[in-house]
């Protein structure tokens, strides 16, 4: 919160500079269903830091959460100053009709348009956290038992703490074609040690949010030519809403499930003839919230940071960087725009404000006109910082 000194240029002596952070006023916060606690005050917390007054409306998809929310926040939080406003789409709907100072949204592409027409209309800024259709790149450059833990990371990463159902989980994995039935006994092996023989019976597994989505992924791959791309799991238990893990083998790249964010526990395998043709398979589609690689090829590295475009970039792991507040979150493109977590929350929903304050004297004269050579030099040294330049311009040494 302290102010930041500027270094302001030599031409504007005596003067000083800084920014100061000031809060943007009363702001709204839309959270997810899928982390009702943590995408709740994760950006409340922002809010509040920043100096605001906030609204937030928890997700109706999780009544429990949202109750507790609801009942909870005013018996620790000023509720003068912080309001949890509970109900369906018809409160967001009405929330959008006012005019706010910030919108951050949490949520859908699909929402989240809604969302920014809706801002548009008071030139209300937003931060939109979406998601979109996160890869893996497996690399086969590793070590057998380096191998193993990169599946058990993706095994825990898709099915293990919500079932897909997250903005970071992998959507598919890229791999070499000729290591694909390997990557496919392996993955069968994981969910075998995690889940055992019926993770449908598993308590180490979670169940789809509701109808909607269930029915949303029986969709996906009930559709003839990707039923047939189903190698493991493709069960469907309709009365539990659960969905086995299951993985699919190169389904058409132009089915709905490879052009829609999954958002559950279906995972598609994509083989490629080479592992480094993941970079042009990326960039066709639109840019991910996050790109996981696992690879020990540190040209591989550099090739995908700077030449592929996402929110973010995490070798060898998945998920893990969300728990890292001195990293920014947030997306790109299609995956949303702007960034929080740690301080980068406080300055999503603070606005920087430029200071600058001048003396009368000494008034530098070459800034008025009328302008010849001698003055335009005298303005570019002084402007530049350039000392040397400036001095043998007053000694009457340069022209």
């Amino acid at each position: 919160m302290a102010p930041k000194k500027g270094r302001l240029p030599l031409l504007f002596f005596p003067s000083s500079g800084e920014v100061i952070s000031e809060p943007l006023g009363v702001v709204l916060i839309f959270a997810s269903w899928n982390f009702p606690i943590a995408l709740s005050l994760d950006p409340l917390i922002g809010a509040i830091s920043a100096g605001n007054t906030a609204v937030l409306k928890p997700s109706e998809l999780a009544p429990a959460c949202s109750s507790f929310l609801a009942d909870t926040i005013p018996h620790y939080l000023d509720c003068r100053a912080i309001k949890v406003v509970s109900g369906g789409a018809d409160v967001g709907d009405r929330l959008l009709q006012q005019k706010w100072d910030k919108i951050f949204f949490t949520g859908s592409p699909r929402v989240g348009r809604i969302v920014m027409s809706a801002a548009a209309r008071h030139l209300t800024p937003v931060t939109l956290e979406l998601g979109g259709k996160c890869p893996t790149i497996l690399d086969t450059l590793s070590s057998p038992s380096e191998i193993k833990i990169a599946v058990k990371r993706i095994v825990g990463a898709k099915w293990g703490p919500c079932s897909g159902q997250a903005c970071i989980s992998t959507d598919y994995v890229l791999v070499e074609r000729k290591f694909a039935p390997t990557l496919i006994d392996l993955l069968k092996l994981t969910i075998k040690n995690f889940y055992g023989d019926e993770p449908r019976n598993s308590k180490n597994m979670c169940k789809i949010i509701n109808k909607h989505h269930f029915e949303r992924l029986r969709n996906l791959i009930e559709e003839p030519a990707v039923a047939a791309s189903i190698v493991h799991g493709g069960s469907l238990h309709e009365k539990e809403q659960f969905i086995e893990p299951s993985i699919l083998l190169d389904p058409p790249l132009d089915a709905e499930i490879m052009t829609e964010e999954i958002f559950g526990p279906l995972l598609p395998i994509i083989t490629l003839n080479n592992i480094r043709e993941s970079v042009e398979f990326i960039n066709s589609r639109p840019k991910p919230l996050v790109i996981y690689a696992f690879t020990k090829d540190e040209s591989f590295k550099r090739q995908l940071v700077l030449e592929t475009s996402s929110g973010g970039v995490t070798f060898n792991d998945t998920m893990v960087q969300f728990l890292c507040d001195d990293l920014p979150f947030g997306g790109v493109g299609q995956s949303g725009f702007g960034r929080y977590h740690g301080k980068y929350s406080f300055e999503t929903f603070s606005h920087e404000k430029a200071i600058m304050t001048r003396g009368f004297f000494p008034e530098i004269e070459p800034r008025y006109p009328p302008w010849n050579r001698f003055k335009l030099r005298f303005i570019r040294h002084a402007y530049e910082f350039d000392y040397f330049g400036l001095l043998l311009l007053l000694l009457g040494l340069k022209k």
